[in-house]
């Protein structure tokens, strides 16, 4: 076998390696059952909350 076709034949075996890997990731992701939390348990919506209030308090004191 020539050197040429030895090339041409990994760079293929490296392809199909390549666009299995690709096929798995991309059937994983979709299988993936994706949730969204409610608006209750979210803390960052509570400390913003919790801010939003104290700095209406501050300018209440302030008036």
């Amino acid at each position: 076998m020539s050197t040429l076709m030895i090339s041409i034949l990994i760079s293929i075996v490296i392809i199909i390696f390549v666009v299995i890997v690709f096929a798995a990731a991309i059937t994983k992701g979709y299988s993936y059952k994706h949730t969204v939390d409610r608006l209750e348990d979210n803390p960052y919506l509570k400390s913003q909350n919790e801010k939003n209030d104290a700095d209406q308090r501050e300018l209440e004191t302030n008036r």
